[in-house]
């Protein structure tokens, strides 16, 4: 059975406090967040059905949210989640090389994770970094400014990091 730790659950009821009565949809994203993370980095149906009886919601009110904004998962992720700007000024300074290179690298395409769940790549749509294009966003950090080489020291680190790659 789905269920929120009692912690997670006692944050979803603070989210939901927060906005007046009637208005617990607006409650929805901030407790989709806390839903991704609490349930495996995505959110399969019964996952977003028990968030929309939480908020007393119909669950297709939970669904177009979780399926129109691309920070929310709707299957299995890796552990390293590549997401790499496809809008005009990443294009023009050449995301759709610094894509297929990864794809290349890892041997997935947009939207796959490798076979051993370590990395994921996705495309997004405009990341509010344009200044410092091509750029993807891994979590809640910015990779900017990517070039080839950059993206080898990228999956080298997160190699490194996981223990796949023996320090130095």
């Amino acid at each position: 059975m789905i269920q929120f730790s009692d912690k997670k659950l006692q944050e979803v009821q603070q989210i939901i406090a927060r906005y007046p009565d009637g208005k617990q949809r607006s409650a929805v994203i901030p407790v989709l967040h806390l839903a991704q993370q609490e349930f495996g980095g995505w959110l399969d149906v019964p996952v977003m059905d028990y968030v929309a009886s939480l908020l007393q919601l119909k669950p297709i009110e939970v669904y177009e949210v979780a399926t129109f904004y691309s920070m929310f998962n709707l299957k299995p992720v890796g552990k390293y989640m590549f997401e790499v700007c496809q809008t005009g000024p990443c294009m023009l300074r050449g995301s759709d090389d610094i894509i297929a290179y990864i794809g290349e690298k890892l041997g997935i395409k947009p939207g796959e994770t490798t076979a051993d769940g370590m990395f994921t790549l996705k495309t997004v749509e405009c990341l509010g970094a344009c200044g410092y294009a091509p750029m993807m966003q891994m979590g809640k950090y910015y990779k900017e400014h990517l070039t080839k080489e950059k993206v080898d020291q990228i999956i080298a680190d997160c190699r490194r990091e996981a223990g796949l790659v023996a320090n130095n």
